[in-house]
């Protein structure tokens, strides 16, 4: 892991091992709620943590330098939430075609995977869910589609995800779910944040 300052009040630390930003995540969350930290914000990536509205960013890189991350473990009083979702993605068949398997199968492994939000991007309130085997990984259509559904569930490689609101894009979409992703009155805006667990429930 690499600590580099971000302009005047900020540290991006990067992971050489995507499972090392979870890990990293939660101990920089951990040592800022026992005071050991300050920073407005820890916003995980797929390779990075990014640590802002950090006062002295010198002595905090030191410190965190000679800090060790715990393993990536789920506490036991993280947030699971159940996403209630319709199997009836047009990519289904293309995603069971990958996998070599059979439709329903593909539905069965996705309703019973338990997902965990890796990080937030591409939307607001849009979350990379991990938690499928590598062997999983699909690639992206070649093409984007001009408009994709809000609450379309859907697989781009190792990750999983779900539209927030209507937008172009190019992943596999297996389903789709009226669970309100996104709501700028609500505190926090976002329905899924980094470390929260999400099962895509058949509903």
């Amino acid at each position: 892991m690499r600590i580099r300052p971000v302009g005047r009040h900020a540290l991006l630390l990067d992971c050489d091992d995507p499972a090392q930003v979870e890990q990293w995540r939660a101990e920089l969350w951990r040592r800022r709620e026992a005071g050991e930290l300050s920073a407005a914000e820890i916003v995980p990536a797929a390779g990075t943590v990014l640590l802002d509205g950090v006062p002295d960013p010198g002595s905090t890189a030191a410190r965190i330098a000679r800090w060790t991350p715990g393993p990536a473990t789920v506490a036991a009083d993280v947030t699971t939430v159940e996403v209630p979702t319709v199997y009836d993605g047009e990519d289904l068949p293309r995603v069971a075609a990958h996998w070599r398997v059979t439709v329903p199968e593909v539905v069965h492994r996705l309703a019973n995977t338990e997902f965990r939000v890796a990080f937030c991007g591409f939307a607001p309130g849009f979350a990379y869910l991990t938690g499928l085997p590598p062997r999983y990984a699909v690639p992206r259509l070649p093409t984007p589609r001009p408009r994709v559904p809000a609450g379309s569930v859907a697989l781009a490689g190792p990750y999983a995800g779900i539209y927030p609101s209507a937008s172009p894009g190019g992943w596999l979409l297996v389903g789709r779910t009226t669970l309100t992703l996104f709501d700028v009155s609500a505190d926090p805006p976002a329905t899924l944040t980094p470390g929260t667990r999400v099962r895509l429930v058949t509903g």
